[in-house]
């Protein structure tokens, strides 16, 4: 905590830590914004008192302590969820608050209920912390999504093969042993993408960081129609699990996939985490039965003690072998390869040295997961099972064959659902991140940004659930029904992923860069194989619609860009478009400001408050970037000709120091409080800092006076954070305090 008072350390253009990102909570300022600053400051110093005024005038201390640094904070055992430390002392009074959510009407009442039983309470003063995680547990956690599709995967191939009888179920070794080579080659180059981006590079930042804005928007559609299907997908696969063993089941698989995806949307909403152990179990449940099923059913085929597969449902081919017919195969089967980039998206989760265990890690799931998918085409062939018609995956057929139907089948059929579906909650986590580094950017609404009452990403995670749910629907829940859909997002992300590692290593030429280069080459070569081959041999039999999302979602990115690219222009600082307070402050102690809660005549000031004298106010302006509408709400507060206090919230030391750089460009007319919040939450100290000035003066009305974004058409304004409805929400439980915005027009 500190004021401008301290000196900013830089020099006179307030750079000095050099030039921010372009997704910096304080934008760089160009050298005509510095000189219009300058002026704005200038013109101020005309028509407002001396800045000592305005400090002496402050009915608090504004310091009023600071939150912990980074690596003081520690989570909870069980989730990653921690409370704010109160600033000033203060603890939030969650029973007035929670009363004060209550709408006033019985019907309202009882929805608000329900959805606090649902979803929880609102966590408005806890914020959200990384969770280190050492290699057993960040293996399982990680690699549920590429594990789990080997319950899948070699089915949706042998499918398409068996449309040519025998002649076509010939093809499985070969086509399988090329998509072991694309797995060991993929794995190999994700490997190099961690050694380049050792603080997590997923397809979205690689792509765009190497290859330009369109790929790499490209590359974040892909991702994200990747996450939807691994929901669709995982969850039917999950159903099918089920059914396979209680065929009773089947005509509701439906009702049960829509079921799943509603409970999982409901635990992701609450926001709680669990501990990386509650994740690692299924998977490792998941593991220990695929080599239990693998080993017995090998030795039982090998020994001839196997029990005869049933007959194949197929006798006479459909169709002849083809090049088609073999690129339709291979791209399904390549789908095992589904979820491979997410340990390089998550190297900051490892503990230290974090690369070098992600690399680790990646080895042990590359290992994994090619053993668990050669072992079971070899099991298919030794014992020739394929896809019947008795609502049966080839996953249970084999665990009937080695295990019969006692416990072992029940084991390996419980894992295997409780695997698929803990891969589709992997998406719920990575789909709302993706769209929030693209918010970030300015190519996703910005209310993407937002953590929710729980501290979680909901607008992602309903948008998440509610395309999945449609698309599991519209497809009928049948898992090789959507596996068309799914191959072309994941290798599209692949695809540009080594596209842009290529160039990566091709600009920086540095220690083995040709080698590292030879090997991400290969992974883009052949993923945009897979890539292609899935577009053209399955754009009839529903790729089109991957494409046609991918499609849109680049489309409505660069609309959302666009807009935000003419809003920025209108807060753009420039001549002639400053508004300036035209009357100064009283003068200090002319209102006569009494101590907290006293009044002349005994009463407290809560109860003295009859006329406008008898109320003692203190306007409090957060200010997030220096623009137009920041200075106009802060022009607006000061003419009000009451003490103002300034606050700016920043994620950083650095982007603080920034900020206090531009302050002082201006002039310094106004006190300034910086708080430094290392949580990822910005809503929640703001609410704690408001609390505590509350408690050090009950007796004052604090008015956070707000600058807000107006657009013309109203569904632009869904692009623009509704923050002081959130901290009316927030705030109302305490007496005096009021929440008003100034409005600038674009």
């Amino acid at each position: 905590m500190s004021d401008t008072r301290r000196d900013s350390g830089g020099s006179e253009d307030g750079q000095q830590l050099g030039p921010p990102g372009p997704s910096a909570a304080v934008p760089a300022l160009d050298p005509e914004q510095l000189q219009v600053l300058r002026h704005l400051g200038r013109e101020w110093e005309r028509v407002s008192r001396d800045p000592e005024v305005w400090r002496r005038a402050l009915p608090v201390d504004p310091d009023l302590g600071s939150f912990p640094e980074r690596h003081e904070i520690r989570p909870a055992p069980v989730v990653r969820l921690v409370r704010v430390t109160g600033l000033g002392g203060t603890e939030h009074e969650a029973e007035a608050a929670e009363a004060a959510d209550l709408p006033p009407t019985r019907l309202g009442r009882a929805a608000h209920r329900v959805r606090r039983a649902l979803l929880g309470a609102p966590l408005r003063n806890t914020a959200l912390v990384r969770e280190r995680m050492r290699k057993l547990i960040a293996l399982p956690v990680l690699s549920a999504d590429v594990l789990s599709s080997v319950a899948y995967a070699p089915e949706a191939m042998l499918t398409v093969l068996i449309v040519a009888g025998a002649a076509g179920l010939a093809y499985t070794v070969p086509i399988s042993a090329a998509i072991v080579f694309l797995m060991l080659a993929v794995a190999v180059s994700y490997r190099q993408t961690i050694r380049a981006y050792p603080h997590g590079g997923g397809s979205y930042i690689v792509a765009g960081e190497n290859l330009g804005r369109l790929p790499g928007l490209v590359a974040a559609a892909g991702l994200m129609t990747d996450y939807i299907l691994t929901v669709a997908v995982s969850v039917a696969a999950g159903v099918a699990a089920i059914t396979s063993a209680v065929p009773a089941l089947v005509p509701a698989t439906v009702p049960l996939g829509l079921g799943v995806i509603a409970v999982l949307l409901a635990g992701n909403l609450r926001g709680i985490r669990q501990a990386g152990i509650l994740f690692a179990a299924p998977t490792y449940a998941f593991i220990a039965a695929m080599f239990a099923l693998v080993i017995t059913g090998l030795v039982q085929a090998l020994s001839g003690s196997s029990p005869a597969a049933p007959p194949a449902p197929h006798a006479q081919a459909a169709q002849g072998v083809g090049v088609l017919l073999v690129m339709r195969a291979f791209a399904s089967g390549a789908t095992a390869m589904t979820g491979m980039e997410a340990i390089s998206n998550a190297v900051p989760a490892f503990r230290r040295v974090e690369w070098r265990n992600a690399r680790t890690t990646l080895t042990c799931m590359a290992v994994l997961l090619i053993t668990l998918f050669a072992g079971l085409i070899a099991l298919i062939e030794l014992t020739g099972t394929v896809p019947g018609g008795t609502h049966q995956t080839v996953l249970s057929q084999l665990a009937r064959l080695s295990f019969g139907t006692g416990w072992m089948y029940v084991f390996v059929q419980a894992a295997t659902a409780a695997i698929l579906l803990l891969a589709a909650n992997t998406a719920f986590n990575d789909f709302p991140r993706v769209l929030s580094l693209m918010a970030r950017d300015n190519h996703a609404p910005r209310i993407f940004l937002r953590l929710g009452d729980r501290l979680a990403f909901s607008n992602g995670i309903i948008l998440l659930s509610v395309v999945a749910a449609v698309i599991f629907a519209a497809f009928g829940g049948v898992t090789t029904a959507l596996i068309p859909l799914y191959a072309v997002g994941v290798f599209l992300a692949f695809t540009l992923s080594q596209s842009g590692m290529v160039v990566h290593w091709w600009r920086l030429r540095g220690p083995h860069w040709r080698k590292s280069l030879a090997f991400n080459a290969t992974g883009a070569t052949l993923s945009a194989l897979v890539l292609l081959t899935a577009a053209i041999a399955k754009f009839t039999e529903g790729a089109w619609v991957a494409v046609f999302i991918v499609g849109l979602l680049v489309l409505m990115s660069l609309r959302v860009r666009h807009h935000y690219t003419t809003v920025d222009a209108a807060l753009r600082l420039r001549p002639h478009a400053i508004e300036l307070p035209r009357h100064a402050i009283c003068s200090p102690g002319t209102g006569g400001v009494e101590g907290p809660g006293e009044a002349g005549d005994g009463r407290t000031e809560e109860e003295n408050e009859e006329t406008p004298s008898e109320i003692h106010h203190l306007s409090v302006v957060p200010i997030e970037t220096v623009d137009l509408a920041s200075m106009r709400a802060l022009a607006y507060a000061a003419s009000l000709q009451q003490p103002v206090l300034a606050l700016h919230l920043s994620p950083s030391e650095e982007e603080a120091e920034r900020f206090r750089g531009y302050w002082t460009q201006w002039g310094d007319h106004l006190p300034l409080e910086v708080v430094v919040s290392p949580y990822r939450a910005i809503v929640a100290p703001l609410v704690n800092y408001v609390e505590a000035l509350h408690l050090q003066r009950p007796d004052l009305t604090v008015t956070v006076i707000l600058p807000e974004v107006v657009t013309r058409r109203w569904w632009h304004g869904l692009l623009h954070d509704r923050l002081a409805a959130r901290l009316r929400r927030a705030l109302r439980h305490l007496p005096k305090i009021v929440i008003t915005t100034v409005p600038f027009h674009v």
